[in-house]
């Protein structure tokens, strides 16, 4: 059997609509490959889910979808990962309810690059706009995927930040992967398809429906270490992505702001609720044991340590903005941010509210 063959069989076996993944577990487990289960018989499959789901497997004629599910697997870096796949992402596989095919546009081999969740309001502040897309950075050049669900806001600034360091980022969404949704976020979602990689469990053409969005957080958390929440009011959909990894045994992270600010309420909440307060990089990925990472950073993406000496100098031990650090040291403010990065990667800066930085070791 060819590649087409076995595609046409999991498609097959996931594009009928009332037969979910619950079932298509089950019949996987009693029977194997999608193949066998299609030539099993009527009364087999009815021991296995019932009647009437058996009667909706073998009469659901599915073949146009199916064939537009193989016509779009053969464009340009897209992909159709099954279970039975080595590219299948391995993380999900220790979830209750793996998706049983993912439809992937972009770099495959970051489905199983360890990695980090960040999430958060789809209406952040200026500040919490700002920690998404540092955070995001600093983790993905300390080596590791960042995940997250292309929604305006966080996570928004956490693709964009990623994809400002080393492009490993990965978006899974709540739609067909032939939709974009938001539509505010096409030029967002062109970028990480080039350099990093989009996935959804949903059929081609399924449209942004309410109910997708929390299924799919369960594969954000899934795929993850941990789950940092950056800003998020006590009705945000990023609880739920939380609460799914500290029930699928991931690290969940909340960086703490104003008792002021609705926007901090979801993450103080997470706290008192067990989740490790994040004050910056080093306290995440410690935590998950990544501490040895940045040795696996691009050389081009290495401060250099006289540069980083001598913004450390200047910098003194009070807070300064980003401003005052560029006229200080003389430097461009993008050099600044590059080292600012790696500086607090290693433990030896701050950021504050506000946008200013502090040193906190002389080492």
């Amino acid at each position: 059997m060819d590649a087409a063959e076995s595609s046409a069989g999991w498609l097959r076996l996931t594009l009928v609509p009332g037969v979910g993944g619950e079932s298509q577990r089950k019949l996987l487990k009693a029977f194997g490959l999608p193949e066998a289960i299609f030539t099993a018989g009527r009364s087999a499959l009815g021991d296995v889910i019932g009647d009437r789901t058996a009667r909706l497997l073998l009469d659901t004629d599915n073949r146009a979808a199916v064939d537009r599910a193989l016509a779009w697997a053969n464009g340009t870096n897209q992909h159709l990962v099954c279970l039975a796949d080595p590219e299948y992402p391995q993380a999900l596989l220790q979830i209750p309810d793996p998706p049983t095919l993912l439809y992937v546009r972009g770099r495959l081999s970051l489905l199983n690059q360890p990695a980090l969740a960040v999430v958060g309001s789809r209406n952040p502040t200026p500040q919490g706009r700002g920690n998404a897309e540092r955070f995001a950075a600093a983790f993905a050049e300390a080596g590791l995927g960042v995940v997250s669900g292309l929604a305006l806001g966080i996570d928004a600034a956490a693709h964009r930040g990623a994809l400002n360091a080393t492009g490993n980022t990965i978006a899974f969404i709540g739609t067909g992967i032939d939709r974009i949704y938001p539509a505010a976020n096409q030029q967002l979602a062109f970028d990480i398809a080039a350099r990093g990689a989009i996935a959804s469990e949903f059929p081609l053409a399924t449209p942004p429906a309410a109910a997708n969005f929390p299924r799919r957080n369960r594969l954000i958390s899934g795929i993850s270490r941990g789950v940092l929440v950056v800003e998020a009011t006590t009705e945000s959909g990023s609880l739920i992505t939380a609460r799914l990894a500290a029930e699928q045994g991931r690290e969940v992270f909340a960086i703490p702001g104003s008792i002021h600010s609705p926007q901090s309420r979801g993450c103080h909440r997470l706290i008192k609720q067990g989740a490790k307060l994040a004050e910056a990089v080093a306290d995440v990925i410690e935590e998950i044991g990544w501490a040895s990472a940045p040795a696996d950073r691009p050389a081009s993406a290495t401060a250099d340590a006289a540069e980083a000496g001598s913004l450390l100098l200047a910098m003194g031990f009070d807070p300064c903005s980003l401003d005052e650090l560029t006229q200080r040291s003389g430097l461009t403010a993008d050099a600044v941010s590059v080292i600012l990065l790696h500086l607090e990667l290693d433990g030896q800066v701050a950021c504050l509210p506000g946008g200013h930085y502090q040193r906190i070791s002389q080492a």
